[in-house]
């Protein structure tokens, strides 16, 4: 396979960013409208935490992420920017605060994550079902994806966030089985998989993301992605992984947009039916097109059809 042109440097030196990775600030009604919400009904968000560079777009358009569970972690991994510690007790009111403020913003399609709470002998997983259900019956036309925790791959937990029924469950395995052990410490590759195997025996539609420039190669992404479609996956998101903080792991490459377009192609012939893959994707980014099985390989096809004539 012909490598593509990437920016490589000396990873204990921070890289400068390339054109392609400029995003615009967050400015404009809309998006003072949703951080008026968010801020009213006291809600956490990935894009406020995860220091998503696709804000401004997002909450623009009058969207936003809502990360449940509180904002402490139990889980350290090296590429986050949420926070790490004891969390705090569990808030049973969020579910319906969550509910309220989606109502309030009108929003046809809404993105719940949450912090991993391996301390809970639940995961977690009772408000996240009881958050998934407050949702549906205040917003009962409103599609919605879930980005969930491992679990632990309990099966008694997954099970709960099939009894809840959203359009679209996504588990984010991260990066290649090689790096997983230093870029989701207390994560295990298999597991996830696991865990996404079981949410699609259960009838969801199932989603999982890949960050690229931690170190991996060409061969070890492709792989990752052909275990994903082994175990069911719908849809996948490649994005470029962008260092939080000093403190987090160095970006080892910035990868050039044809190799994105190329592992995009790769994915449908793979056969996934969704495959969302540029340098500033995240696993929220364009979610409201996620939810229609056949979209996304349909506009594939006629990508190609128009290219061949």
């Amino acid at each position: 396979m012909t490598e593509l042109p990437v920016i490589e440097g000396i990873v204990e030196q921070p890289l400068k960013k390339p054109n392609w990775l400029r995003v615009k600030l967050p400015i404009g009604e809309d998006y003072k409208h949703v951080r008026s919400l968010v801020d009213t009904h006291k809600l956490h968000t990935i894009c406020e935490s995860g220091n998503c560079p696709n804000m401004g777009e997002c909450w623009g358009a009058g969207t936003a992420t809502f990360m449940i569970l509180g904002n402490i972690c139990t889980r350290s991994c090296g590429f986050c920017a949420v926070a790490t510690g004891k969390p705090d007790p569990v808030d049973w009111d969020e579910p319906q605060r969550v509910a309220e403020a989606i109502h309030l913003m009108k929003v046809k399609h809404a993105v719940i994550t949450s912090v991993d709470r391996d301390e809970l002998a639940d995961q977690g997983s009772i408000i996240w079902y009881n958050t998934i259900k407050a949702v549906k019956a205040l917003n009962p036309f409103t599609t919605l994806e879930t980005l969930v925790p491992d679990f632990r791959a309990d099966a008694s937990c997954v099970q709960r966030v099939v009894d809840a029924a959203p359009e679209v469950v996504s588990h984010n395995i991260e990066t290649v089985e090689r790096l997983t052990r230093q870029v989701r410490i207390q994560a295990k590759y298999w597991r996830s998989m696991e865990t996404l195997r079981m949410l699609k025996q259960g009838g969801m539609r199932t989603k999982s993301g890949i960050m690229l420039g931690l170190g991996e190669t060409k061969e070890e992404v492709i792989q990752t992605m052909q275990d994903l479609c082994d175990n069911g996956v719908d849809v996948i998101t490649i994005g470029q992984y962008l260092q939080p903080s000093k403190k987090h792991l160095p970006v080892h490459r910035f990868v050039h947009p044809d190799e994105f377009n190329e592992l995009r192609e790769i994915g449908y012939n793979m056969g996934f039916d969704y495959v969302e893959s540029g340098p500033l994707v995240r696993s929220s980014y364009h979610s409201e097109k996620h939810v229609i099985a056949g979209w996304g390989r349909g506009k594939w096809m006629e990508e190609k059809a128009a290219v061949t004539g």
